[in-house]
Formats: structure tokens, C-alpha cells, sequence
């Protein structure tokens, strides 16, 4: 049996350091048994998935220097690699559930799921629905089916009694039935749901090792139900320690910056990264901290990976990247900084807004170092301003960051349309209302637009920056997040009305 692993990420965001924890030891694994490591874009959100984002996973893992033998970019017998162009394949296994009775068509609307969850939520039960709940007479269905109506596709699940999964790191684990849902397959858009679309890949893609995050232990018994629903043997499951922030919180990008790509604009190298990423909850024999992806493949063993969660610290991580460099020779050093920082793919794009503005090349370093620096130094000091007491700018950052992170495609006329209608929904004047902004993402106002420097900056460090503003002001409970949260839903509903409309005209 060849060992084959692979790593399935999302494209709806920037890609994110869990994704590449999860690829490297997927990739470590198959390596260390003479396998095979592949690629899988599972891309069924089709509202939320992009094409940017697809190849923003694809250049942050080849960066790190993680690379795969099958996936969409380089092909492969098992394709297509993309689960948006499989969906006949879906299809196909979901009527063979249903042929066999081992799935069924669920006509309830939004409002009769609300009422069940909350009668069972009354009643102090389990709020996980069952077909018992939720299958209607056949005369309703017929009805609901003749006038059209919509539907989904749920997987049949017993009712009571334990499921017992077993994990590689953890043995066997019981899992009661009581808990599971009969899970949504199809969704009513005829896009299948992760759960099928992950198990009906696996096997066709004849992955023998399912390495993946702790939070999916949960999902284990449907998968094999589904697994057993087929007749196929179902791939050995290990589930990973989940990442930590420094307070043991679960990773987030509220606490901690987790776009691989962040780490690349902040300059930390890729081998450093991936060294760092080595260490989460595994160690190599001799203890050593510092080694190579090719030293790690050599002396992988899973059982080495500690069940406690990994404390991803970033402090932690830059003093590993500057063991890494101080062995590099001044020539390399050299080399390695101007490939970041000074090459044409990096320095063309400013040319343009720092042209009009200098006279010598001397000028060329201030206007532009913050472009080539990383999380800047900020104090209290410089976000006041008379159109803001410290609530309302801590809002209006806040406001405008959660904006940002709702942008799919990072354009400027994008980021503009979103953040001057945020303007108008404060009451505030333009010019006032980006000043908060220009502290955040340059220190200062006296640089070029400050939507230009978002565009320039990337989603991630652009992000990344005001998160690192909004660190001036004190922390909001969870009572107040709330409420601020419920404020800003108001605005981004206007906004995005206003948005729908201009692209009308």
C-alpha cells in the first residue's frame, strides 16, 4: 500500500498558518513512509471561495517550500482537484444514498429547523436533529415537491447508542449518536457539503492517512457512516492538536496574525517559518530546535506529536528566524534582504505614487519605509484628533477592519466604495474619518493616499496593521463586543445595500 495524504484548504481568505501546520505534517507522513502528498481545493462555499485566495494557498505553501506531487495547479489521475468542478461525481454518490435509503430529501423550511432546535432546546435534550425529527408525511412532501419548493439532501443517523472512532494519536475514542445531526450532504444550490464531498474525495483520490485539526473529531462518526453507507474501507484518522495563542485560547487572528503570508511581507524566512511550524506539538529525536524540512521528513515519527495545544508565540518565532539568519554569509544576507524587499516586483508598484513626491533618491526611504517595514511602533498619542474621543476611534477602526476582512477582492475601488459609504453611516467627513486609518496602516498622514498604501500593503498586512492600532485601546468585554457587533451589523446592512445599488448603476 502506498501511503497517500493530502491537505484540502478553503480558498476564502488569506491562507492561514493552521493550513500550513496541517500540510507539513500531511507531508511529512507520506515522505517518511516513500508516499505520496496532494493538494485538494475544496471550494463548495461558492459565495465566499476565490480565485485570488486559491492562489494566494498555493504561493504561501510554495513559499514555505511545501510542495505536492497531485493538485489543480499541477494535475494528477485523481482530478479534477477542485471540488467546484466535481460535481457530477456528487451528485452521483448522493443518489446512490438515496436508492439505498441511507439519506433523504429534507423539504423543512428555515423557520420549522428554528422551531424544532428550540422546542428541543426547551425541552433540555440534545439539539442535534434526527430523521425522527425531521421527515414529513408523504402527502406534505409530495405537496412541498409539486409546488417546487426547495430542499436538501440529509444523511440517515441513528438515534441513540455510541460510535467508536479510532485515531492515531488517541486511540479508540466514543462518540455518542445522540450528539450527531443527520448532516446536511447536499445543500439546496445542488453544492454538496464538506462532509461528503471530503469523504467521497478521499476515497476516490484513495488517501490511506486523514491527518487534520482536532476540531473535526466531532465529524468523525458521520464520516464513517458514510464510509460504512458505501461499502468502502475508510482511511486511518489522526486529528491534531489545534494551534494556541500565548493565553491557550484557540488561534485567531484577533490575538494573532495568522496569514502566512503576513510572515513573508514581515520579512521572517521561509525555512525559519517552517522550522517553527515543526515544533508545534512535535519534536525532533535529539531535542534540537532548529532543523530542516528534509531533517524532519528523515526523523518523522507521528507518535512524537504531544496531544497538549501548541502555543504558536510569534516572539518565539522571530528569535528562531534570527538564529536562521546569523548563518547566513554577509553575501547571502544580502541577497536574501534584497530579494525581499528591493526587487522589481516589490519596488515597481510604488514607483508611481513616490515619483511626484521626491527630488532625490535620498527622499525615496521615508516616504516609502513603511512599505518595507512590518507592524509599526504606534503610541495613543497619535490617533488624537478633535473629530474622535477614544471610543469613537476605536469604532471606527474596528468598524472599518471588519469591513476589510469581508473584502473577496482587494481592489481599490473595493476598498474605497466600502469604506467611505462606513463614512457616511458614522457621520463622519472623509478626510476625518481616514485619519485613524493613515496612524494605522503609515504612522503618519503625510505619505500618499492611504487607500493606495492598502492596495500596495496586501489584505494581510493591511489588516494586520489596524489590528496592531486597535491594541492602543483597552480590550472590550464580551458584553460590549455585543452590542458593538450588533451596532455594526446595522451599518454593514446599509452598507451593503449601498454598494448593490451603485453597481445597479
Amino acid at each position: 500500500m502506498t501511503v497517500r495524504t493530502r491537505v484540502a484548504p478553503s480558498p476564502t481568505g488569506d491562507p492561514h498558518v493552521g493550513t500550513a501546520y496541517i500540510a507539513l505534517f500531511n507531508l511529512a507522513f507520506a515522505k517518511q513512509h516513500g508516499g505520496e502528498f496532494i493538494l485538494r481545493i475544496e471550494d463548495t462555499d461558492q459565495v465566499r471561495s476565490t480565485a485570488e485566495s486559491e492562489q494566494a494557498i498555493l504561493d504561501s505553501l510554495r513559499w514555505l517550500g511545501i510542495e505536492w506531487s497531485e493538485g489543480p495547479d499541477v494535475g494528477g489521475q485523481h482530478g479534477p482537484y477542485r471540488q467546484s468542478e466535481r460535481g457530477d461525481i456528487y451528485q452521483q454518490h448522493v443518489q446512490q444514498l438515496l436508492d439505498k435509503g441511507h439519506a433523504f430529501k429534507c423539504y423543512r423550511t428555515t423557520e420549522e429547523l428554528d422551531t424544532l432546535r428550540n422546542e428541543k432546546q426547551a425541552s433540555g435534550s440534545s439539539v442535534a436533529l434526527k430523521p425522527s425529527d425531521l421527515l414529513l408525511s408523504a402527502e406534505v412532501v409530495a405537496e412541498r415537491e409539486a409546488a417546487g419548493a426547495p430542499f436538501v439532501v440529509r444523511m440517515m443517523v441513528p438515534e441513540e447508542g455510541v460510535c467508536v472512532v479510532n485515531d492515531m494519536l488517541r486511540g479508540p475514542i466514543e462518540l455518542d449518536w445522540s450528539q450527531v445531526d443527520a448532516q446536511v450532504l447536499m445543500k439546496s444550490d445542488g453544492m454538496p457539503t464538506y462532509h461528503l464531498a471530503n469523504v467521497v474525495d478521499d476515497h476516490l483520490m484513495q488517501i490511506t492517512h486523514v491527518i487534520r485539526g482536532e476540531e473535526w473529531i466531532s465529524s468523525a462518526p458521520k464520516h464513517r457512516l458514510l464510509y460504512q453507507y458505501f461499502g468502502w474501507d475508510m482511511p486511518q484518522l489522526c486529528h491534531m492538536p489545534l494551534l494556541r495563542n500565548p493565553d491557550k485560547s484557540k488561534l485567531s487572528k484577533r490575538k494573532n496574525p495568522t496569514s502566512i503570508m503576513f510572515y513573508e511581507r514581515m520579512g521572517f524566512m521561509p525555512e525559519a517559518v517552517l522550522n517553527y511550524l515543526g515544533r508545534m506539538g512535535w519534536s525532533m529525536p535529539d531535542e534540537r530546535e532548529q532543523f530542516t524540512l528534509a531533517d524532519m521528513i528523515a526523523h518523522f515519527d507521528i507518535q512524537r506529536v504531544s496531544l497538549g495545544g501548541p502555543v504558536f508565540d510569534v516572539e518565539k518565532m522571530r528569535w528562531l528566524n534570527s538564529v536562521w539568519l546569523r548563518q547566513l554569509s554577509h553575501d547571502d544576507f544580502a541577497q536574501r534582504y534584497t530579494a525581499w524587499g528591493l526587487t522589481g516586483p516589490r519596488l515597481k508598484p510604488l514607483i508611481p505614487h513616490l515619483l511626484p513626491r521626491v527630488e532625490v533618491f535620498s527622499d525615496v526611504a521615508p516616504l516609502a519605509q513603511h512599505f518595507l517595514g512590518g507592524l509599526l511602533p504606534l503610541t495613543a498619542e497619535q490617533f488624537e484628533h478633535k473629530a474622535f474621543d477614544d471610543e469613537k476611534m476605536q469604532l471606527t477602526l474596528q468598524f472599518g477592519l471588519w469591513q476589510l476582512e469581508d473584502i473577496r477582492h482587494w481592489q481599490r475601488d473595493e476598498i474605497e466604495g466600502r469604506l467611505f459609504a462606513l463614512a457616511q453611516q458614522l457621520e463622519l467627513k472623509v478626510r476625518d474619518f481616514l485619519y485613524p486609518f493613515f496612524m494605522a496602516i503609515a504612522g503618519t498622514s503625510s505619505t500618499i493616499s492611504v487607500l493606495d498604501s492598502m492596495v500596495l500593503l496586501g489584505p494581510d498586512m493591511t489588516r494586520a496593521r489596524i489590528r496592531n492600532a486597535l491594541m492602543l485601546f483597552p480590550e472590550m468585554g464580551k458584553k460590549r463586543l455585543k452590542k458593538v457587533e450588533k451596532d455594526y451589523q446595522l451599518h454593514a446592512q446599509a452598507i451593503q445595500q449601498k454598494l448593490a445599488e451603485t453597481k445597479a448603476e
